[in-house]
């Protein structure tokens, strides 16, 4: 029996879980993280447990278990003057920061750079942290899907799935787009998401970004279907972690936060008669 038919749906059914990338990035993305989950349509979000503002998104998700969430694992910074490294020490992961003790802005150079063995221990290290705070995640997932840097770096992320006894977000496109052969490197028995939606910057840049989640919504494909977003406000804090970043900046991510609060696009799930699952849903249904 396959996944859909385990989670009690037919075959052609469209399944979508909306998550919001990045909590405890920023006051900034916490605040719109809530208000998606508690005012709009988004259905699952995961934690950056490395990142300074990790405490408070974990006080919330304790607070209310009712949202679905997982862990945002973490092993690049992409920001110029906003910085963050292991939680580790340095000591104990060397080859995972550059030479002021900050994680590698790049995938590139996550690949050229860093060990297994330290990729693996800083891995555990984040799911440890945050089980030893006393959340309970639904799935594992990756920051910039920088797991998929290196064969070897995505192997270490299946082997936590199997540790904690969680499902890995493992999906072909986002493979593709780290330049990662799913052929490869998916394995026969591993748990894959049918199709994987996200916006582009052509889309940002050329003012089509919300036009482009209707889109998806309007023609989502039936199977199992995840829909990527960074709901976050366009606020000085965010301006300044995102600057000379407009890529998933602060302007693209407020745009995230008001789609995905609006009610005449909440009605597109109905309309398009799509069913909103969550991770924890495919937590159960893969036991």
């Amino acid at each position: 029996m396959d996944i859909i038919q385990k989670l009690g749906f037919a075959q052609n059914a469209k399944l979508l879980i909306i998550h919001a990338d990045d909590a405890g990035l920023s006051h900034s993305e916490n605040r719109a993280t809530i208000q998606a989950l508690e005012k709009g349509f988004v259905n699952s979000y995961s934690i950056m447990v490395p990142c300074p503002w990790f405490y408070e998104i974990a006080l919330y998700a304790k607070q209310n278990p009712q949202y679905d969430y997982g862990i945002h694992l973490t092993l690049t910074c992409e920001w110029a003057k906003y910085k963050f490294g292991p939680v580790l020490p340095v000591s104990e992961v060397p080859s995972l920061v550059d030479e002021n003790g900050y994680f590698y802005k790049t995938r590139e150079e996550l690949r050229r750079k860093a060990s297994p063995d330290d990729v693996a221990k800083e891995l555990q290290a984040q799911i440890e942290k945050a089980l030893a705070f006393g959340l309970h995640p639904t799935h594992l997932d990756s920051h910039m899907y920088s797991v998929g840097a290196h064969p070897d770096f995505f192997k270490v992320y299946r082997s936590m799935g199997q540790k904690f006894g969680l499902p890995v977000l493992m999906n072909g496109q986002l493979m593709k787009m780290v330049q990662l052969d799913p052929k490869s490197n998916l394995e026969l028995h591993d748990f894959t998401i049918d199709n994987a939606h996200f916006g582009n910057f052509e889309h940002f840049e050329n003012g089509r970004l919300s036009e482009h989640y209707r889109d998806i919504m309007e023609n989502l494909p039936c199977g199992l279907n995840l829909l990527l977003i960074h709901p976050a406000f366009d606020d000085k804090e965010m301006k300044g972690i995102t600057v000379d970043h407009p890529n998933f900046g602060s302007e693209w991510r407020q745009i995230d936060l008001d789609f995905f609060t609006n009610d005449r696009n909440k009605g597109l799930i109905d309309k398009n008669q799509i069913q909103l699952i969550t991770w924890g849903d495919i937590n159960k249904a893969l036991k």
